[in-house]
């Protein structure tokens, strides 16, 4: 059951966040702050944002209010940077200088709000050659050398994880964690900052591990042919009898032993420590996980340290029993969907609304924020304007 709108639970509860409208990893971004509590105000263009999507079941809006302010129309940006002045965090996700071009780019404001921590997402940065350039998740992946290390064959080519290692790992993570550590800074020394978070940057820094192996000589630089990659017979994916799929990750030797007695490899086994022998131990695992279906083998593997579990479908990944009992997925206002994360013992995040409607708390926010101009009203002569909480 969702709590109140107006309980905000979370580590985040005091926080005032401003979300220029956008599509990807911005909008994502925005959705972490509001699930920790932070109230997130999300400006909508009219017209919307240009997503395919039908708003109301746009997850990424969850737990955010939003407000229509044309930023083209006369007085627009100026009722953005009132939104600003109360604000602790603005996120933008537009090209560099558009947000400058639309009389809202860092400089104004900070004027407005020297505490402000102004969050940039895109996927180029904002410097570089190509920072002006149109772009997508697969290409800044493309460039950064992790597209190229992922798949399981290294004569095919490499396989496209969604958009889920760049936009919302490389981008959405790193915006967070830069917007949170300034959000620190400003509490502490009154001093508010730019965050430029780049997919390009944070996509390469998720390598960080493969990049010291590569130097240490523990991995090659060609996708297929290492421990974590698919090259590794116990560290992969098989089919079942009926064309179902198990996920094994027994690397450890005390793992795969318990791997290999309940898979009945037999005298197979023991080519784990020999990588001439790959294939023949890759075939072999492959034809005993075809004798039996799915669900048969997770059977056999249940509750044990054998490190394989069942690929399920995102449909399917609600009823695993563990993930049930911990509550990873939640139901709201009739829509199955992940659960806030991670989890606070003493302030824990919560769905508190399901996707916002552009433009359907206008009058709230105008109201709450103390921003009249929201809704073309004159402001009364003792209206509080709330200091930023950071």
């Amino acid at each position: 059951m969702s709590t109140p709108r107006h309980a905000r639970p979370g580590p985040l509860s005091g926080v005032r966040v401003v979300e220029l409208a956008g599509i990807g990893p911005g909008p994502f971004a925005a959705m972490l702050l509001a699930d920790l509590g932070a109230d997130v105000v999300r400006v909508d263009r009219p017209g919307g944002a240009g997503l395919g999507i039908d708003p109301a079941y746009d997850l990424t809006n969850r737990n955010k209010r939003s407000v229509l302010v044309d930023l083209k129309a006369e007085g627009g940006p100026e009722t953005v940077l009132d939104l600003v002045a109360r604000a602790d965090v603005l996120i933008e996700g537009y090209r560099p200088g558009v947000a400058e071009r639309l009389g809202i780019g860092p400089e104004p404001c900070l004027a407005r709000n020297p505490r402000l921590v102004y969050g940039r997402m895109t996927g180029w940065g904002q410097t570089g050659p190509l920072a002006h350039t149109a772009g997508h998740d697969i290409g800044y992946l493309a460039v950064t050398g992790t597209l190229g290390m992922i798949g399981p064959d290294p004569d095919g080519p490499p396989t496209v994880p969604a958009n889920l290692v760049g936009d919302y790992a490389g981008g959405s993570l790193y915006l967070v964690i830069g917007v949170l550590a300034a959000l620190r800074h400003a509490s502490e020394h009154g001093e508010g900052q730019v965050v430029d978070a780049a997919i390009v940057d944070g996509s390469a820094h998720l390598a960080m591990m493969i990049h010291g192996m590569l130097a240490a000589g523990g991995w090659q630089d060609r996708r297929g042919v290492n421990l974590l990659d698919g090259g590794c017979p116990f560290y992969g994916t098989y089919e079942t009898a009926d064309g179902g799929h198990m996920a094994v990750g027994a690397l450890e030797q005390r793992f795969y032993a318990e791997f290999a007695r309940l898979l009945g490899l037999g005298e197979a086994a023991e080519a784990r420590n020999d990588l001439a022998r790959w294939p023949e131990l890759r075939a072999a695992v492959a034809a005993r996980f075809r004798t039996r279906t799915r669900d048969e083998w997770t059977a056999v593997f249940e509750g044990t340290d054998a490190c394989v579990a069942p690929v399920l479908s995102m449909r399917e990944a609600p009823g695993h029993p563990h993930l049930a009992v911990r509550g990873t997925f939640v139901e709201h206002a009739g829509l199955v969907q992940p659960a806030p994360a991670p989890r606070f013992s003493a302030t824990p995040g919560a769905v508190r609304t399901g996707p916002v409607r552009p433009g359907a708390d206008t009058d709230e926010v105008a109201r709450d924020w103390a921003v009249p101009s929201l809704t073309g009203a004159t402001p009364p002569p003792d209206a509080a304007v709330k200091e930023p909480s950071a």
